[in-house]
């Protein structure tokens, strides 16, 4: 039933600002895999005009938004838009195009866009994101006697992606889960497990104690230096490539 009102929401988009739409996928605590009872659907997109109309002197609006009374919340690039910040290690567009909720793909539109992003994405600055996302997220919301269960997986969560980062030098997966099977110690997993259930049967702002093991494990993980990159700029050919062969076709 919800997929039939995405995709609905999608054509209607389509139709109203005469694109095409050729990705869309889901993003938020559905995608991470810890979504609450009242959680909304984050609905991400990238859409592209036909090709006359890039050849323009005005730029075609890059970003599309809007809100349904189903609480679907949809927010979509323009691919010159996505592929620019795709060279720039944009964190956002990276969850996008390797998110495990995918609601519309184009023929092999998301297995080359995945390709491009193996090839540009500077882990170095994911890193720096995701340390940042923490510390915020920490310093915000986790240093107070009642603590609402989705704050501390919003911590806990970009730290876990510097883990995968460290360990395992690629870009980190989207789902929690496939995080915490690949991050999380024994002896850590317990806590972690807990949170979650509490999480996923709660609603969105539900509270509770601090928890001592939690805190320990983000206090450790805030000490760790951020990376330093070591990439070395590369061209934008291939992205050029993609994108006029996308808009043309």
């Amino acid at each position: 039933m919800v997929e039939a009102e995405i995709a609905a929401g999608l054509e209607k988009i389509e139709r109203d600002h005469s694109v095409r739409v050729l990705f869309s996928c889901e993003s938020g605590s559905r995608a991470w895999g810890f979504a609450s009872p009242d959680s909304d659907y984050d609905v991400r997109f990238i859409y592209a005009y036909p090709r006359e109309r890039y050849l323009s002197i005005d730029e075609p609006k890059e970003t599309v938004e809007f809100i349904t009374s189903q609480d679907l919340d949809y927010a979509g690039w323009d691919l010159r838009k996505a592929l620019r910040l795709l060279r720039k290690s944009n964190p956002s567009l990276i969850e996008w195009i390797h998110s495990p909720i995918v609601y519309r793909d184009s023929d092999e539109f998301l297995a080359e866009l995945r390709k491009l992003s193996d090839a540009h994405t500077d882990l170095a600055r994911l890193d720096h994101h995701y340390a940042s996302m923490a510390r915020t997220n920490a310093r915000d919301y986790i240093y107070r006697e009642e603590i609402p269960r989705k704050k501390y997986l919003y911590v806990l969560r970009p730290l876990f992606c510097r883990r995968w980062i460290r360990t395992l030098g690629t870009i980190p997966p989207v789902s929690f889960n496939e995080l915490v099977a690949a991050t999380v110690s024994s002896a850590e997993l317990p806590a972690i497990e807990r949170l979650l259930a509490e999480k996923k049967g709660e609603g969105e702002m539900a509270t509770a104690p601090r928890d001592l093991v939690l805190h320990s494990i983000i206090e450790a993980e805030l000490e760790l230096p951020e990376m330093e990159s070591t990439r070395e700029a590369k061209g934008a050919e291939d992205l050029d490539s993609f994108f006029r062969a996308w808009i043309g076709s």
